[in-house]
C-alpha cells in the first residue's frame, strides 16, 4: 500500500513539472502563507477590538495552520524525495544533513516548526505577563522568524520551478512569486506596526523603519523576475490587501473582554491606511530599466535616494490628510480607534507625535537613506540569486 501511495505521488510530481500547471505543493506553500498573512491582520485586530481571552482564537488558528500546512507539505516532499530513488526531484534537489528535498521546501520546513514551536511560548508568556503591550515580544520574534522563514522558502520554491519551466508554466509560477512577495511586503509592514503608526508620519522614525527590508522586497522581486513594475504590482497588493481589511473587519461585531476599557468598540477594529510605498516603487520601476548597464552599488544609491524622497514626498502631505475630518470615513478608517487607546491620546486627537529638531529629522532621513541603500544592494543580489535557482 505504501509503495503504491509513493508511486502514485511520484507520478503527480513528474506531470506537475512538465505541463502548464503549478505543482500541488507549491499551492499548499501560497495557501500556507495566505492564511499567516490574513490570522496576523485578524489576530491584531482581536487584541485590539476584544482582548485576549484564549489562545485557541480564530485568527491564532490561521496563523499556525501556516506551520502546519508548510511543515506537512514539506516533509513529506522531502521524505520522499529522499526515500523514494525514482523521484523526478532527486536531480532538481539538494542534500542536506542525510536528506534531499527542493532548497526551499528545507527553508519553508524549519520556519514551520518555528511557528509552531512559538505557539506554546506564546500561551506561556500571556499567562506569565499578561497582555501584549508589544508586537514586538520574545514570542512574536520566534514566531516572526518562523514566519518569514516559511515565506521565504515559499519564494525559493516557485522560484526554482519557475525557472526550470517554460511557456504557460512559467509565467504561472512568477504570478505567484508576485503574489508571495506582496504577502512578504504585508507581513513586513505588521511587524514594524508600531513605529510607522499614523502619529509619527511627520517624524523620520517611520522612514527608518521603512527602509529597512522594503527596498530589498522590492528590488529582489524586481530583479528575480524581470518583469515590468513588478515592484509596483507587489506594492499594488499590499495596499489592496490592507484596504480590504479595513472594508471586511468592521464588518463583525466585537466588545471588548479586558479592561481598562477606554474606547466604546462595538466591531472588530482595522489596520490603519497602507503606507505609500506604491509611489516610490512605481518611479522605481520606471528608472530601473534606465539603470540596466550601471554597477549595483551605484543603482542602489540612487534608488535610495529616490526611494526615500518619492515616499517622504508623498505620505507628508497624506498623513495630514489622515489626520484631517475628511478621512474619518469606512474607506480611509482613521474614526476606528483601540478600545485601550485613552481619549488624550495623540492618536485619538489626530495629533502629530513630533519632537525632532529639524537637525535631527534631517539626521533621520539619512539614516533612512543609508539604510535603503544596504537594503536595496541585498536585494540586487537576492534577486540575482533567485533568478538563478533550479534546485
Amino acid at each position: 500500500m505504501a509503495s503504491t501511495a509513493s508511486t502514485t505521488f511520484d507520478r503527480v510530481i513528474a506531470r506537475s513539472e512538465t505541463r502548464p500547471s503549478v505543482p500541488w505543493y507549491i499551492w499548499c506553500a501560497v495557501l500556507a502563507v495566505t492564511s499567516s498573512m490574513i490570522g496576523a491582520h485578524w489576530d491584531i485586530s482581536w487584541h485590539s477590538s476584544i482582548g485576549r481571552d484564549t489562545f485557541w482564537t480564530p485568527a491564532h488558528l490561521a496563523i499556525y495552520m501556516c506551520g502546519v500546512l508548510s511543515g506537512v507539505a514539506f516533509g513529506y516532499l522531502i521524505l520522499s524525495t529522499t526515500f523514494i530513488k525514482s523521484s523526478p526531484l532527486r536531480d532538481s534537489s539538494v542534500h542536506i544533513w542525510g536528506f534531499r528535498g527542493p532548497l526551499g521546501a528545507f527553508i519553508a520546513s524549519w520556519g514551520g516548526i518555528a511557528m509552531l514551536t512559538s505557539a506554546p511560548f506564546d500561551d506561556w508568556w500571556h499567562s506569565a505577563y499578561g497582555l501584549d503591550v508589544k508586537i514586538v515580544s520574545p514570542p512574536h520574534i520566534i514566531l516572526f522568524l518562523g514566519t518569514y522563514a516559511v515565506l521565504f522558502g515559499t519564494l525559493v520554491l516557485i522560484a526554482g520551478y519557475a525557472n526550470r519551466a517554460r511557456g504557460e508554466a512559467r509565467r504561472q509560477g512568477n504570478l505567484l512569486f508576485l503574489y508571495v512577495a506582496g504577502i512578504t511586503l504585508i507581513m513586513f509592514f505588521v511587524l514594524i506596526e508600531e513605529y510607522t503608526i499614523r502619529t509619527l508620519l511627520h517624524s523620520s522614525t517611520p522612514y527608518i523603519a521603512i527602509s529597512l527590508l522594503t527596498p530589498l522586497i522590492l528590488a529582489a522581486t524586481a530583479r528575480a523576475i524581470g518583469w515590468p513594475f513588478a515592484a509596483t504590482i507587489i506594492s499594488a497588493i499590499y495596499t489592496l490587501v490592507v484596504i480590504g481589511f479595513i472594508l471586511i473587519l468592521p464588518l463583525f461585531p466585537a466588545e471588548p473582554k479586558l479592561g481598562p476599557v477606554y474606547q466604546h468598540v462595538t466591531q472588530f477594529i482595522p489596520p490603519q491606511f497602507p503606507l505609500l510605498v506604491i509611489v516610490p516603487a512605481f518611479f522605481l520601476d520606471l528608472l530601473w530599466p534606465r539603470l540596466k548597464a550601471w554597477n549595483p552599488w551605484a543603482i542602489a544609491a540612487i534608488s535610495a535616494v529616490v526611494f526615500v524622497a518619492v515616499l517622504l514626498a508623498a505620505e507628508w502631505p497624506f498623513a495630514s490628510f489622515l489626520q484631517a475630518p475628511a478621512s474619518r470615513n469606512r474607506f480611509f478608517g482613521t474614526m476606528y480607534f483601540n478600545y485601550a487607546v485613552p481619549s488624550t491620546s495623540y492618536g485619538f486627537r489626530h495629533l502629530f507625535y513630533t519632537r525632532e529638531t529639524a537637525l535631527q529629522f534631517c539626521e533621520g532621513i539619512a539614516i533612512a537613506m543609508g539604510a535603503a541603500f544596504l537594503s536595496f544592494r541585498a536585494g540586487i543580489s537576492r534577486g540575482d540569486w533567485i533568478k538563478s535557482i533550479q534546485r
